[in-house]
């Protein structure tokens, strides 16, 4: 169960709209000037997306910065190399009983230590032999070296050191009805084996790494805290067992339902591909994937799926679009305190309606019962925006958003 994206489909509007879409209908040369700026913020700015990713999680956030995220980085594992371990030992009988037509080597210590373990075994020569008879691709040139080491050949490596270049090529050849053995490194390559299945492959994975939980788990449950809040607008996964692993997490603290509503209502789950996706539907969670399972898809998909959430109000003249933790006033991008954010979300629930003030009261976290706070907070929130007359104060009543009536409005009894 997941969401069906393509390059040409704009993207769907999520639980998270405010509102139907509409156009300012005022126009000034302030506005215009502010509204030609918007080129110049990324399409993630004002959202905040958590990355749960043990590897590549830098090149991964960065993606997403250069496009204007704020990013919270949880690793939901890590990855500690196999001296002896059953999966390996099954997955190495499995290529010795039914030989493999290509092998993908990704790193030198998990080749080294593959073969290691299986003269340990009793089955290194007949390991050997069987990695003779396949065609070796690998990853870089320390593999490359250990292949070597080994008394075996590579029959191709990329000078670019990249997975996604070995993916491209096998791809490029055709794999259909091959039998692939890939030496598994924690996340060789987000979406790689799940690329090669869907291209007709038969793929044997070979663990010489196993997934653990990370040692330091703070950042894990301040992830959880962030995403149940909905301070996160999107949360990512590149792997299966770091979804399984946080919502392992989220039962060992009594909180994975809450976690389960906010990834299915609020906060925009994003997998790499069908099978790190699987743990989260496993549960109805609808999640969104790329058409190809690579990062840069990936984070492409976020830009157009985050935007396509918010829908902009015509207020006052300006454009309003409320984002995870900032606002974009006619294209320019204003920073807006949690509190602030929090009033500005109830008065767009139902934009120029009033809001009263024990209403927006009652939103405001740890605000207590002194109204006061709330005409703090609105005080804030108007200077944040930097035009106060977006949001009006009605005398004895509370506050509402100047939304600008529709252009047709005489004619709506027409």
């Amino acid at each position: 169960m997941h969401r069906d994206h393509s390059a040409a489909t704009g993207p769907a509007p999520g639980p998270a709209a405010i509102s139907p879409a509409a156009e300012p209908t005022g126009t000034e040369p302030a506005a215009a000037t502010r509204a030609t700026g918007a080129a110049d913020i990324g399409p993630l700015a004002g959202f905040t997306v958590g990355v749960t990713a043990a590897r590549r999680a830098d090149e991964l956030g960065a993606l997403l910065r250069r496009r204007g995220a704020a990013v919270m980085h949880a690793p939901a594992l890590r990855i500690v190399p196999l001296a002896d371990d059953a999966e390996l030992l099954t997955a190495t009988k499995q290529l010795l009983e039914q030989a493999p037509d290509m092998v993908i080597a990704t790193t030198a210590i998990g080749f080294r230590g593959w073969v290691e373990a299986a003269d340990g075994w009793g089955l290194g020569d007949a390991l050997l032999g069987r990695l003779r008879g396949a065609r070796l691709l690998a990853r870089g040139p320390k593999v490359r070296g250990a292949i070597r080491a080994a008394g075996l050949t590579e029959e191709w490596s990329p000078a670019s050191e990249s997975l996604a270049e070995v993916l491209d090529r096998l791809l490029e050849e055709g794999v259909d009805g091959s039998r692939v053995a890939v030496q598994l490194h924690g996340e060789p390559l987000p979406g790689f084996v799940e690329s090669l299945r869907a291209a007709g492959a038969e793929v044997v994975g070979v663990p010489v790494y196993r997934w653990m939980p990370p040692e330091d788990i703070g950042p894990v449950d301040r992830l959880l805290d962030a995403t149940v809040a909905r301070a996160l607008d999107a949360v990512t996964f590149t792997s299966a067992p770091a979804a399984a692993s946080l919502l392992d997490r989220a039962e060992r603290r009594g909180m994975r339902e809450e976690l389960l509503d906010a990834l299915r209502h609020d906060v925009l789950p994003a997998c790499v591909g069908p099978v790190t996706a699987l743990p989260l539907e496993a549960h109805d969670v609808l999640t969104s994937q790329p058409e190809r399972f690579r990062l840069g898809p990936l984070v492409q998909l976020l830009t157009r799926e985050l935007p396509g959430r918010v829908r902009p109000l015509p207020v006052a003249g300006r454009r309003l679009e409320i984002r995870g933790h900032a606002v974009l006033v006619d294209g320019e991008l204003r920073s807006v305190p949690p509190a602030g954010m929090a009033l500005l979300r109830a008065l767009a629930r139902r934009p120029g309606w009033v809001v009263a003030r024990a209403d927006l009261l009652r939103t405001l976290p740890g605000a207590g019962r002194d109204e006061h706070a709330v005409e703090t907070a609105m005080a804030r929130l108007r200077t944040a925006l930097g035009t106060p007359k977006l949001i009006q104060t009605v005398v004895k009543r509370g506050y509402r958003l100047a939304l600008d009536p529709p252009a047709d409005t005489k004619y709506a009894d027409a």
